[in-house]
């Protein structure tokens, strides 16, 4: 006998289907499992493990920078606006510097950073 010739029974209706049929002809419901013709896909195994840690690593352990007290930087700032003593020591030395040579921004830099000052929390940080 040959292949082609080869003959079941469906499983559902009991009619004569070709052997290599996968839906009955007889009555049209799937006789077989449908075999894959691709290759099988590899198995993905995904070991994602996250040993990360978050460090935040502030100057001193502060958050915004380095502290800076309120009043020594008001009674610099008064005192000594006009050279630009509290930018120096806030550690601006490039506005210190233009405070030197322009008397404190023609006084009008000196006036807004003595309100600025008063208007900051103690300590605040630069």
């Amino acid at each position: 006998m040959e292949e082609s010739e080869k003959t079941v029974f469906c499983k559902h209706c009991g009619a004569k289907i070709p052997a290599d049929a996968v839906i009955c002809t007889a009555c049209g419901r799937q006789v077989e499992e449908l075999k894959k013709e691709q290759a099988e896909q590899p198995q993905i195994i995904i070991n994602n493990t996250n040993t990360n840690t978050n460090q935040n690593i502030n100057a001193n352990g502060f958050v915004g920078g380095k502290p800076k007290n309120k009043w020594v930087s008001f009674c610099l700032c008064l005192f000594l606006g006009w050279c630009g003593a509290h930018k120096f020591y806030e550690g601006k030395i490039g506005m210190g510097v233009l405070y030197l040579f322009t008397f404190g921004l023609f006084g009008i830099g000196w006036f807004v950073d003595l309100i600025r000052i008063l208007l900051k929390p103690n300590p605040y940080f630069v």
